[in-house]
C-alpha cells in the first residue's frame, strides 16, 4: 500500500474532513436581526499565507470541545445500539416464541418456532423507512428551530419508538414493527442533526476527528448492544429482549438532557442575527479570546459566505439539481451513499448471530461480539486515518480488499462450509476462516467506508445547496439500508453464501466510481472542492491538482465558486459568459486569464493546504 503515497500535508487544513453534514449552509435563512459589522475586509482571503498563519494546528483541545463530542456523539450510539440489538432477537427463543410462527418443523427450528422472511425482513428493516423519513424531515425543522432544540425532540421520538416496543403484548408482531418505525423517525433526524451539531461547532484543527466520533461511536453502540445480548439472551422470560430495549433509554436520555445545557451552534446563531453570542460559543470552543485574529477570521468568511448566498434564497425547488454540475454532485454522492450499504458492512451486523449460528462456535453470540469488537478497534484506527490519508485512494483500494474478502468468503460458505457435516473437521476449519475474512472485512470496511464517504460527500457541495444535497444522498443511504434489510433472508434463502458475490460485485462497481469520478478532497477547503468540480478537473489526477495564489483568491467571494454564481430564469439556467459560465455576485464573468495559473501537477504531490502551510 506505500506505493500509492497515501500520506497527506499534516500541517494541511483538515477543515474539509470536518463537513460531514452541513455548515452555514444548511440554512438559506435571512438574518433576524442586523448583523454586528465583522472586523476587516470580509472578502478577503482569509486563509492566504500572505495574510498570515495564525496557526490553527497550535490551537490545544479544549476540555469543552472533549465533553462536546462525547456528549453529542451518543446520537451515533443510539443509531448503533438499535441495529446492533435486532440481530441478537431474532435468535432469543422468547422473542421467537412471541413473535414467530408455530412449526411442526422441529428438525431445523427446535424450539418449534420461526420467523418468515416477510416478518424478519420487516421487523429488521422498518427502522430503515422510519429514519429515510427523519433525515429528510430533519434538515428544514434544524434550520428553522435551531440544532440544539430538535435534539431532544428526536430523541423523545426515539424514546416514544422504544416505550412501544416494549409494551406490546405477545404475538403483536405489528406492534414490534411499528415501534422500530417510530424509533427509526428519531434515530434518522439525529443521524442528520448531530454531525450538523458537531461540524458547526468544532474548532477547525479538531473538526475532522470530532465528526468522525459520530461513526466511532455507531461502532461502539453496535459492541454494546452485543454484550448486552450476550448476558440476557439466556434469561427464561420477556427480560430476554426487554432489558435491552430498556437500557436505550439510558442514551437518549444522556443525550437529550445533555445538550440543554451545551450552546446553539455558532453558524446558526450568526446566521439569525446572533453574532455575539455566537463570537463567544466560538472563543470558548477554540479557548482563544474573542478579539483573536483566528476567531476573527472565521467570523469574516461565515459573514462572507452568508452574503454570496442572501440574494438565492428564493431559488425554486429544483435549483440543487440544475446548478452548476450539481447533478453530477448529488448523483455521485447517491451512489456513493448507496456502496456503503452495498458493500456487505450491514449483512453481517443485521444477520451475523444467524450467518454464525452453525459456524461452530457454542454461542453464536460470541461471532457477534467479535465483530462488534473488531468494528470498534478498526474505527478508532478510521479516525486517525481520516486526518492523514487521502481520501480516494483510501476508499478505492479498501474497495479492492473488500472485494477479495467476500470472494473468499462466498467461495467457502458456498462450495465447503454448506455442504460439510456438522462438527466436522471441514465444517470447523472453513467456518474459523469464514469468520477471518469476514473481520478483514469489517477492518478495511471500518477504516475507510465507514467515516470516509460522510466526510466526501459533505466536502463535494457548495454551501447554498449543502443541505439538500445531503439530504438526498443520506436518504440514498436509508433507502438501501431498508432494501437490504429486507430482502436479505428472502436472497440467502435461495443463494446461501452465494450472497456475497453480489457484495462482491458491487465492491468491485465502488471501486470503479471512486476512480473514475470522485475528486480528492484532503488537504482542500470546501470552497476549492467547489471549485475544481467546476473546473472540470480530471479525478485521475486530482491528487497532485493545485490553484496559485491569484486563483485562489479569486475562490468563493472573489467570483469562482458555486455561491458567488447568480443563476437566471428561476434556477432553470445559468448565464453562458466568462470560463465555464462562471459570474461574479455582481453578474460580470470574472477574468478567464485567472485560468491560466490553474495547474495541474500529477506527480503525486499534495495540494496546498489552505492555511498556507508549506511541506
Amino acid at each position: 500500500m506505500a506505493g500509492f503515497n497515501f500520506r497527506r500535508n499534516r500541517n494541511a487544513d483538515v477543515s474539509g474532513a470536518s463537513t460531514v453534514v452541513p455548515s452555514t449552509a444548511n440554512s438559506l435563512d435571512h438574518p433576524r436581526a442586523p448583523m454586528e459589522p465583522v472586523t476587516g475586509d470580509v472578502h478577503r482571503n482569509v486563509h492566504s499565507p500572505e495574510k498570515g498563519d495564525y496557526s490553527m494546528k497550535a490551537v490545544p483541545i479544549t476540555l469543552r470541545t472533549i465533553i462536546m463530542a462525547i456528549l453529542v456523539a451518543m446520537g451515533g450510539f443510539i443509531f448503533g445500539y438499535d441495529t446492533g440489538q435486532i440481530s441478537g432477537f431474532l435468535e432469543m427463543n422468547i422473542f421467537l416464541e412471541r413473535f414467530g410462527q408455530r412449526t411442526t418443523n422441529t428438525t431445523t427450528y427446535p424450539n418449534g418456532y420461526y420467523f418468515t422472511n416477510v416478518r424478519s425482513g420487516l421487523i429488521v428493516g422498518l427502522l430503515s423507512i422510519g429514519t429515510l423519513i427523519g433525515c429528510l424531515i430533519a434538515a428544514p425543522i434544524a434550520n428553522r428551530f435551531g440544532r440544539k432544540p430538535c435534539v431532544p425532540i428526536f430523541c423523545s421520538v426515539f424514546i416514544v419508538g422504544v416505550v412501544a416496543q416494549i409494551s406490546v403484548g405477545s404475538g403483536d408482531w405489528i406492534g414490534i414493527v411499528m415501534g422500530r418505525w417510530t424509533a427509526g423517525l428519531g434515530v434518522g433526524g439525529l443521524s442528520v442533526i448531530v454531525p450538523m451539531y458537531m461540524s458547526e461547532t468544532a474548532p477547525v484543527p479538531v473538526r475532522g476527528a470530532v465528526v468522525s466520533c459520530y461513526q466511532l461511536f455507531i461502532t461502539i453502540g453496535i459492541f454494546t448492544a452485543d454484550c448486552i445480548n450476550y448476558g440476557t439472551e439466556g434469561f427464561k422470560n420477556t427480560g430476554s429482549y426487554r432489558i435491552p430495549m430498556g437500557v436505550g433509554f439510558i442514551w437518549a436520555l444522556i443525550l437529550g438532557i445533555g445538550i440543554l445545557f451545551l450552546p446553539e451552534t455558532p453558524r446558526h446563531d450568526w446566521n439569525h442575527g446572533r453574532s455575539d453570542r455566537a463570537r463567544t460559543t466560538m472563543a470558548k470552543f477554540y479557548g482563544l479570546p474573542e478579539h483573536h485574529p483566528m476567531i476573527q477570521n472565521e467570523t469574516a468568511e461565515i459573514e462572507k459566505v452568508r452574503e454570496a448566498t442572501a440574494a438565492s434564497a428564493h431559488e425554486p425547488w429544483h435549483a440543487p439539481l440544475t446548478g452548476p454540475r450539481m447533478f453530477y454532485r448529488v448523483a455521485l454522492a447517491m451512489a456513493l451513499q448507496m456502496l456503503q450499504q452495498l458493500t456487505g458492512a450491514n449483512y453481517f451486523f443485521y444477520y451475523g448471530t444467524t450467518i454464525f449460528k452453525g459456524v461452530g462456535l457454542d454461542n453464536s453470540y460470541v461471532t457477534a461480539m467479535i465483530l462488534g469488537g473488531v468494528n470498534v478497534g478498526a474505527t478508532f484506527f478510521g479516525v486517525w486515518m481520516a486526518n492523514h490519508f487521502r481520501r480516494r485512494e483510501s476508499l478505492y483500494v479498501a474497495a479492492l480488499w473488500q472485494t477479495m474478502c467476500f470472494l473468499i468468503f462466498a467461495s467457502v460458505g458456498q462450495f465447503i462450509f454448506k455442504d460439510a457435516a456438522e462438527g466436522s473437521s471441514a465444517a470447523k476449519t472453513s467456518g474459523t476462516v469464514m469468520i477471518v475474512f469476514a473481520c478483514l472485512f469489517i477492518v478495511g470496511f471500518a477504516t475507510t467506508w465507514g467515516p470516509l464517504v460522510w466526510a466526501c460527500i459533505g466536502e463535494m457541495f457548495p454551501y447554498r445547496y449543502r443541505a439538500v444535497g445531503m439530504g438526498l444522498a443520506t436518504s440514498a443511504n436509508w433507502f438501501w439500508n431498508f432494501m437490504l434489510a429486507f430482502f436479505t433472508p428472502f436472497i440467502t434463502n435461495d443463494i446461501d453464501y452465494a450472497y456475497g458475490y453480489v457484495f462482491a460485485g458491487c465492491n468491485l462497481a465502488a471501486f470503479f466510481i471512486v476512480f473514475f469520478f470522485l475528486v480528492e478532497s484532503s488537504g482542500k477547503t470546501l470552497e476549492e472542492v467547489d471549485a475544481m468540480y467546476l473546473l472540470h478537473v480530471n479525478p485521475i489526477g486530482s491528487a497532485g491538482f493545485r490553484f496559485d495564489d491569484e486563483t485562489r483568491k479569486s475562490i468563493g467571494g472573489g467570483g469562482l465558486g458555486t455561491d458567488a454564481m447568480r443563476l437566471d430564469n428561476r434556477g432553470r439556467k445559468l448565464n453562458e459568459a466568462g470560463e465555464g459560465g462562471v459570474f461574479q455576485d455582481e453578474g460580470k464573468p470574472i477574468d478567464t486569464s485567472r485560468m491560466n495559473h490553474v495547474t495541474d501537477h500529477t506527480n503525486g504531490t499534495l495540494p496546498v493546504a489552505s492555511t498556507g502551510a508549506q511541506r
